[in-house]
């Protein structure tokens, strides 16, 4: 065939073809004085450029790679030993933020998520630890940019992997806040069976709390138990590993099994005090109610000032944000009949009048409120005003 005849078949122009024929690389192609006559079972020869070219992966494929080799066991006698043992940079990024998290240098943690910029798989994993970061030292702004971000990949790609990792981050800010409404359905009903390359036992976790936000410490043990007792990381630690421990904890203390709950605390703190890795006992002085002092006191007493005093340092934080966030939040952190209520408690409408309005009697509406102050962590009108005035 000729020329003419190759570009038409081809879909290419006369010069694009005349291109491939000087670069020899058509094959059987032969020139007859000026003309050249190309084979006519020839096909159109693959774009350079694109033979050169390794297919791209898709993202779904990079972020699924990169949690699996992200969620690796640290070794117990020296959990800094897993930065040298991964080998790419992005990999050692993930890592460092989780131990900066566990000792308590939440300004490093957020130093490694901003490091991930362009790395959009990088980036989305950092963000869980990020969040938890940023609620630690009550930095609202910073929050904020990652939620934005986030929420701009669940309403892009809805369903997607990226999207499940956002709402996963999105979930651990809400059930820090106490904002059970703001959990994402699938981890209410921990329906994990779309994602389940994805649904590491850090999402156990968020499901065990989800349940502690509800009152459902019953369901919040089974879940951390079950979560533990599937952990493959019997040769090392993990962070959602550490953390499934103290969730064992809070839930027998709210059960009234304070032995158990002593006995599950001292598992984790014997397996984190010795390395540094502070925070999980100084977020949960308070849930506690002395039982990490009198672990602390009695066996790991060099710590008790550490522990102790970045809980002093973190709660004022962790209220910090939490009225901010409530304040952005109230309509999705109170049920619509809740807000409501608020409103006129707040501009001190008399209780009989607002129970008469809502059908129900004045000892329902004042358990009704007092609901509402433990959901907000106020006690009074004049603090509920702030949030719904």
């Amino acid at each position: 065939m000729s020329v003419a005849e190759a570009s038409e078949r081809w879909g290419v122009s006369p010069r694009q073809v005349q291109r491939l024929l000087a670069g020899k690389r058509i094959p059987g192609a032969r020139k007859y004085g000026r003309s050249w006559m190309v084979p006519a079972d020839a096909e159109k020869p693959l774009d350079p450029r694109r033979e050169n070219t390794p297919p791209s992966r898709s993202l779904s494929a990079d972020l699924v790679d990169l949690i699996a080799a992200t969620t690796l066991p640290m070794p117990e006698d020296d959990p800094y030993d897993i930065l040298h043992a991964v080998k790419e940079e992005r990999l050692r990024l993930q890592y460092q933020g989780e131990l900066a998290y566990l000792r308590g240098d939440f300004s490093e943690t957020l130093g490694c998520y901003h490091r991930t910029e362009g790395d959009t798989a990088a980036r989305l994993r950092a963000s869980m630890m990020a969040v938890a970061a940023a609620i630690s030292l009550g930095d609202y702004r910073t929050y904020t940019q990652i939620e934005r971000y986030l929420k701009g990949w669940v309403k892009a790609e809805p369903g997607s992997d990226m999207a499940f990792i956002a709402e996963l981050a999105l979930a651990s800010v809400a059930v820090s806040v106490t904002a059970p409404h703001m959990v994402p359905d699938w981890l209410k009903d921990g329906d994990f069976s779309a994602r389940p390359v994805l649904a590491a036992p850090y999402t156990f976790y968020l499901r065990a709390k989800y349940f502690q936000c509800i009152g459902r410490y019953d369901a919040m043990l089974a879940v951390a138990q079950t979560a533990l007792a599937l952990s493959p990381s019997k040769q090392g630690m993990t962070f959602p590993d550490i953390y499934l421990r103290v969730i064992c904890a809070i839930a027998c203390h709210h059960l009234e099994r304070d032995d158990e709950a002593r006995r599950w605390l001292l598992r984790a703190m014997h397996l984190c005090l010795p390395q540094g890795f502070i925070s999980p006992f100084a977020e949960v002085v308070t849930q506690l109610g002395g039982l990490v002092e009198w672990c602390l006191e009695r066996e790991f007493p060099e710590h008790y000032d550490a522990v102790i005093g970045q809980w002093k340092r973190t709660v004022k934080n962790w209220i910090t944000f939490h009225n901010q966030f409530t304040k952005d939040n109230i309509t999705l952190i109170l049920s619509l009949r809740e807000y409501h209520i608020a409103i006129q408690v707040a501009r001190h409408v008399p209780y009989a009048k607002i129970a008469e309005q809502h059908c129900i009697s004045v000892g329902r509406l004042k358990n009704i409120v007092l609901e509402i102050y433990e959901k907000l962590y106020i006690s009074s009108r004049d603090e509920l005003a702030r949030y719904v005035i």
